[in-house]
């Protein structure tokens, strides 16, 4: 199959009544087709954009696809600069869903790390429930999350551990996945010592109840009493190993004893999940760019990728066509930066 080579001609005339010369608008003319001078149409910058993001497909794998295609050859540098003409004209799209992001009821965030020209540095996910927001940043302390999620955001902030989301004051819930694995590998790792495994049966099945709890009827306020015995529970079981060094149990009695307060906010509020698995499903598809890429080359690079990444993802996520919606974005968005000023 050959590429197929459009040349536009536009023919300049006279009006016949005030006499003026009239010359069709390239915008007009070419809208959804091409965007600006570009040599490359909207359809193919979008399915750049789609191989690169979605299929994680290599710059020089999509240089020798597009050559079987259509026997159309670009070189890998045009290959990059069209993904950052894409990400360059889905600012405005990807700053709309920080927006969206800040304002949801129940956000989950995570990072991992990723290399920026070799330097260390990470990328940050925060999902809502159709939308999922990425930014690359150097540090991966509380800053990024403060920054992200703004003065405006007083929703349900769904996390790990990590210290770096401590500093949010409004409800926070601790991924019960991630503490049930680690209290599945403290039996794994004591198999002769039998309370270890006692106990975290009790524990897990304190949660395993406080889940059940939650597709039952009740009442707000017997949620939150509810709430509370739980986190009684819990506190009881660990206090015996608070503090005891020797005690295989007392890092995660310790960590239960630090967290009580947001392990169960899932049972006074049903709409909060108990685990963080959005975030890492969000997280999952930059982690295995990493492992095909290595990162980004530049700034610019990884600028690119936090927006394309964002955009795709949420288009995705949104049950969209990923090439339809990133065509309508770069027609759309080419149309309002060649707007005249009113």
């Amino acid at each position: 199959m050959n590429v197929e080579v459009t040349d536009h001609l536009f023919v300049q005339r006279r009006c016949g009544v005030c006499g003026r010369r009239w010359t069709p608008d390239p915008n007009v003319v070419l809208n959804g087709i091409v965007v600006g001078r570009k040599s490359i149409g909207v359809g193919l910058m979008s399915f750049i954009g789609y191989l690169k993001t979605t299929c994680r497909v290599p710059i020089g794998q999509i240089r020798k696809l597009i050559d079987a295609m259509w026997g159309l050859r670009i070189s890998a540098g045009q290959i990059a600069e069209i993904l950052h003409d894409v990400a360059e004209l889905g600012e405005s799209a990807y700053d709309g869903l920080l927006e969206n992001v800040r304002g949801s009821p129940v956000v989950h965030a995570d990072e991992t790390g990723w290399r920026e020209d070799g330097v260390n540095g990470y990328i940050w996910s925060f999902s809502s429930r159709d939308v999922r927001y990425y930014t690359y940043r150097h540090s991966r302390g509380a800053v990024v999350a403060k920054e992200v999620l703004g003065e405006e955001f007083g929703g349900a902030l769904v996390s790990d551990f990590y210290a770096a989301y401590n500093f949010y004051e409004g409800v926070k819930q601790r991924c019960w996945v991630h503490l049930c694995r680690d209290l599945n590998a403290l039996v794994e790792k004591n198999p002769d010592l039998p309370d270890v495994a006692v106990w975290v049966e009790a524990v897990t099945d304190v949660y395993h109840r406080a889940k059940e709890s939650v597709t039952k009827e009740y009442t707000d306020y017997q949620r939150s009493r509810l709430k509370a015995e739980f986190e009684r529970e819990l506190l009881v079981l660990s206090k015996p190993y608070v503090g005891i060094n020797t005690a295989p149990q007392r890092v995660l009695a310790e960590r239960i004893e630090d967290f009580i307060g947001e392990l169960f906010p899932f049972v006074a509020c049903p709409g909060i999940p108990s685990e963080n698995n959005a975030a890492e499903r969000a997280i999952r598809p930059a982690v295995v760019a990493r492992k095909i890429s290595g990162g980004s080359r530049s700034e610019t690079g990884s600028k690119t990728c936090s927006v394309l990444r964002s955009l795709f993802e949420t288009w995705g996520l949104q049950g969209r066509n990923t090439i339809d919606a990133c065509r309508d974005m770069i027609t759309n968005s080419a149309a309002t930066q060649s707007a005249p000023a009113q």
